[in-house]
């Protein structure tokens, strides 16, 4: 019985604790990796390094660049899944041919099959 009473208080002393910690280390590696990645911005656009000046410019022009990449992905899936339709409606059409009547639903087929 003894063991079960500091069952609850341990519990959440070390929740508490291990949530601290995750928070630091968290903050510290986010931090790094901001830094690390701002030194590659500014390495690419100069071909040399500038310290971080003001990140809610970098972070303006990431989101701009960042809209006409989702821009190009979005028409390109769009151009994709027109293709994929096009593509499951010949099938369609092939197997409707091969098994005698193509204008059969899957409605029409269920109530056949029953």
């Amino acid at each position: 019985m003894s063991q079960r009473d500091g069952f609850a208080s341990g519990f959440f002393a070390g929740a508490l604790f291990g949530g601290l910690v995750g928070g630091v280390l968290g903050a510290i590696i986010t931090s790094r990796l901001d830094l690390e990645s701002t030194e590659e911005e500014a390495e690419l656009s100069n071909g040399t390094v500038e310290p971080k000046k003001n990140s809610a410019k970098r972070r303006m022009r990431a989101s701009d660049s960042g809209n006409l990449e989702m821009e190009s992905a979005r028409r390109s899936l769009e151009d994709k899944i027109a293709q994929l339709n096009a593509t499951i409606d010949e099938v369609r059409q092939q197997l409707g041919n091969v098994n005698g009547s193509a204008s059969q639903t899957a409605g029409d087929r269920s109530s056949i099959q029953d």
